[in-house]
């Protein structure tokens, strides 16, 4: 990190960004686990709630193609402030709706907010870590995870005693406060510029080969690949955080406060194995980081679906948040890695497009077949994802001439 005022002026914006991260996982997971008695308030069978949650994906996908224009014109930080603001507000109106309808509706909103806001912090994020150059993606992922497992924590401790307008409400003031607080730092911080390039683009302790000895070809399908990877991971984020606690609650019958409690597990396990990522990183390497995260988020899902019993599943709960806790933000800096910040853009509208469309292709799975067997597409696509980087071991290798 470089030293003096500039380095300073670093911490602090790693610090502000950290904050916006967790404050991202907070206000998601706050709405994520009230979703069973939203479904109970609506009336909605399981396949009407997977269409009203499509209204997330379809506002978030929109808009994420939207936010690098708004970033071009306005700067990451700004445009990071101002999704804040619609995300916190955009969480209180689920609760007041009535049908499915109403709630796909509002969810537009919610889901804008959120795509747009994953975009805007995860480019400010790059340019950090091109500023510092040290691989840190992960622990911003560990903010939102940690967020998540929080506010999933506090649903957990609320659900029997407030109702989900004023639990949600509560959770609004809150975040307009600490983006009050923390956007008035961000806004003052400039973006950095990074330094010089080294002689080799190679991730330190990364034991991958440099971006720069592949052809221009190669690039764009594993940039593509690396998305689908992605994709795949975080189609079971995403899953997990819409579909968890109502798993618990009508496959086990948990009480209410044990089905919340499912989610906050898995979060609490994803924070756990983001904060050791660079560790991970240094030892493993990318690739069979990515194999391993894998494998392992695979057969916990396998666990979590099929377990006839509540703690049998959150033991499965957890070991997917393991597993799956460093491939998305791996996937992500390799993108980067390899393509700069096209690169970056293009896997994570993969990515985060994974995370929006999972939740409702589970309600319609869950429709069709049982919400055991919808869930164990999680397991299915984890294990896609470690062959993918299985394979891609080889296809990173520059070919001898």
């Amino acid at each position: 990190m470089p030293r003096g005022p500039a380095g300073a002026q670093l911490a602090r914006l790693r610090t502000v960004l950290t904050v916006f991260f967790a404050l991202d996982g907070f206000v998601f997971a706050g709405w994520v686990v009230r979703i069973p008695d939203i479904k109970d308030q609506t009336g909605a069978s399981p396949s009407a709630l997977g269409l009203a949650l499509l209204g997330v994906s379809a506002g978030g996908v929109a808009t994420m193609v939207l936010t690098g224009g708004l970033i071009r014109r306005y700067g990451a930080h700004v445009v990071t402030v101002g999704t804040a603001v619609l995300l916190c507000a955009g969480v209180v109106l689920p609760p007041l709706t009535r049908s499915a309808l109403a709630l796909g509706l509002v969810l537009l909103v919610f889901g804008a907010a959120f795509g747009s806001i994953n975009v805007a912090m995860n480019s400010a994020a790059v340019d950090l870590v091109a500023a510092l150059r040290r691989p840190i993606l992960p622990s911003f992922h560990a903010a939102f995870s940690l967020g998540g497992m929080l506010g999933a924590g506090l649903g957990a401790l609320v659900a029997g005693h407030l109702s989900p307008t004023r639990h949600l409400l509560l959770l609004a003031l809150l975040g307009l406060a600490v983006t009050a607080f923390a956007g008035r730092a961000l806004l003052a911080l400039p973006a950095p510029k990074p330094p010089p390039a080294p002689d080799s683009t190679a991730e330190p302790g990364g034991g991958d080969e440099p971006a720069a000895a592949l052809p221009a070809g190669r690039v764009r399908v594993l940039v593509a690949v690396l998305g689908l990877m992605a994709l795949c991971t975080a189609y079971g984020e995403g899953a997990m955080a819409d579909w968890s606690a109502l798993h618990l609650k009508e496959s086990l019958d948990a009480g209410p406060g044990l089905a919340a409690a499912g989610y906050s597990v898995f979060a609490l396990a994803m924070t756990a194995g983001r904060l050791s990522g660079t560790a991970l990183l240094l030892r493993l390497g990318q690739n069979r980081a990515l194999v391993a995260g894998g494998a392992t988020a695979c057969a916990g899902m396998v666990l979590g679906s099929f377990s006839p019993y509540v703690w049998g599943a959150l033991a499965g709960f957890a070991l997917t948040g393991l597993g799956l806790a460093n491939i998305f933000p791996i996937a992500i800096g390799r993108a980067g890695e390899l393509a700069g910040p096209h690169g970056v853009a293009a896997a994570s509208t993969l990515g985060y497009g994974g995370m929006l469309l999972g939740p409702p292709a589970i309600g319609f799975l869950a429709d069709w077949f049982s919400l055991r067997a919808a869930l164990s597409t999680v397991a299915l696509l984890a294990g896609a994802a470690a062959l993918i980087a299985y394979a891609m071991q080889y296809a990173t290798r520059p070919r001898k001439a």
